[in-house]
């Protein structure tokens, strides 16, 4: 059983289907497959998460759907042993940003994973409290609430970070509010690329208006250059590390660039005109970045065929490592992971 963004389920679908798996149940956030063979979680771009499936529950009864939870794990193979996590979250029920919507823990799951941690903590959980961020390699139990009372239960193994997080949702709580959710994309991004970020370093932010993600790079303790013609929040334009350069990024000289080594982009322009204003940057003989998180809009979940063109383009670069997913932050969007 898999997660994604509402609306990504056909690009889902696609990619599973490409190693083999067979569609079995969607909704919009949610999809089920089943293969022919023992084989590896589907994995893609657009798959926020995926564990193998226990079996699936539907109640409107709270105490009885655990009832039936607890028979369900008892007669599970891979339930045998104590869960060392409990995730339980929401399937996202809006395209993000729409009305506000933003994934993640909401109240009825956070209500739903408290009673289930009561009810089976000491029989099936070996962790305290429900939605913690998973260690590698532990054993997850993964609760998805397609409908309140419509419960999909699975398992999986805690590896990559997306994996460790509840939902595939980056758990965060800034001690102050952020300029704009690119603060949140930003850290995200930065964590699942696994980039080592330090302070002092030099970071750039093409399109960082009105300043959420140089928000989270100065928090890191970095240098930032925030370029963007558009002004930026005066929390971020008067900070001692924060310098904006009022242009668009293609327009200024490459020195410029000088001495930086983490490169953000993330503007409201075509993707090949992005590939085409970093690949000036990061191509220059002088050019001194060594990780790019590049925000690729697509506009519509169609475009998601543009993806492998977009990937030859930046092989030129001749980059070390390349990776794509779509962030859990992202909307209609995908980001791009390069190690120069």
């Amino acid at each position: 059983m898999m997660t994604c963004a509402f609306g990504a389920e056909q690009a889902v679908k696609q990619a599973m289907a490409e190693d083999g798996w067979r569609l079995a149940f969607s909704r919009p956030g949610f999809v089920t497959a089943k293969h022919d063979e023992q084989t590896a979680l589907p994995h893609g771009i657009f798959v926020r998460t995926a564990s193998y499936s226990l079996g699936h529950l539907r109640n409107s009864d709270g105490g009885q759907q655990i009832a039936g939870l607890a028979e369900l794990l008892a007669s599970a193979t891979a339930a045998k042993q104590p869960f060392d996590q409990l995730h339980v979250w929401p399937r996202d029920r809006a395209p993000i940003g729409r009305f506000g919507f933003e994934p993640g823990i909401d109240e009825v799951s956070r209500a739903v994973a408290d009673e289930i941690q009561k009810a089976l903590g000491k029989t099936h959980l070996r962790c305290g409290s429900a939605n913690q961020i998973a260690q590698a390699d532990q054993r997850v139990l993964d609760i998805v609430l397609v409908d309140p009372s419509d419960w999909f239960i699975g398992w999986h193994t805690a590896k990559t970070w997306p994996t460790r997080w509840p939902g595939g949702v980056q758990p965060m709580d800034p001690a102050e509010e952020p300029v704009s959710r690119a603060y949140y994309k930003a850290a995200e991004a930065i964590t699942w690329s696994g980039f080592d970020l330090q302070r002092g370093d030099i970071a750039v932010e093409i399109g960082s208006s009105p300043g959420g993600a140089c928000g989270r790079l100065l928090e890191l303790g970095m240098r930032v250059i925030g370029i963007d013609p558009a002004e930026m929040d005066p929390r971020i334009a008067e900070h001692p590390q924060f310098t904006h350069l009022r242009a668009r990024a293609g327009d200024l000289p490459r020195k410029t660039y000088t001495g930086a080594k983490w490169l953000l982009v993330d503007s409201n322009v075509k993707p090949a005109k992005t590939l085409t204003t970093v690949a000036n940057i990061v191509t220059h003989q002088y050019s001194t970045f060594g990780g790019l998180l590049i925000t690729m809009k697509l506009g519509d979940y169609d475009a998601a065929k543009q993806i492998p063109a977009w990937t030859r383009e930046i092989e030129k670069w001749r980059p070390k490592k390349m990776e794509v997913r779509q962030l859990a932050r992202n909307r209609c969007e995908v980001c791009f992971a390069v190690t120069m």
